[in-house]
């Protein structure tokens, strides 16, 4: 687990917003992106077993989406202060493994 892990965890529970500064592959430097977490989990499409941060990017250069980060790649998370609501980008049937109180998104 990430040094930071309550950080993380807090902001689920709180649905707070967090900038997170981790190593972009794709990339090849550090980069900043403001999300909204997830979930901390091993995933279902990448077969590794690796628990990852899954969080929503608000920020990215494409679209928003999902970016799976190994702790590792990651140098810190900070509460933004901001809130989020779950609404505005979960659109599938969740099925967390850290618990929450998201109502019908949790």
């Amino acid at each position: 687990m990430h040094n930071q892990h309550d950080v993380f965890i807090d902001a689920i529970h709180t649905k707070k917003k967090l900038r997170i500064r981790f190593y972009s592959e794709d990339d090849g430097r550090y980069i900043e992106r403001v999300c909204a977490p997830m979930d901390h989990a091993a995933g279902t499409r990448i077969k590794d077993g690796i628990p990852r941060y899954w969080v929503w990017d608000f920020e990215s250069d494409k679209t928003n989406h999902t970016l799976p980060l190994r702790e590792e790649r990651i140098e810190y998370m900070i509460d933004t202060g901001d809130h989020f609501e779950p609404s505005s980008f979960v659109s599938w049937r969740p099925a967390w493994v850290i618990d929450r109180d998201w109502g019908q998104y949790s």
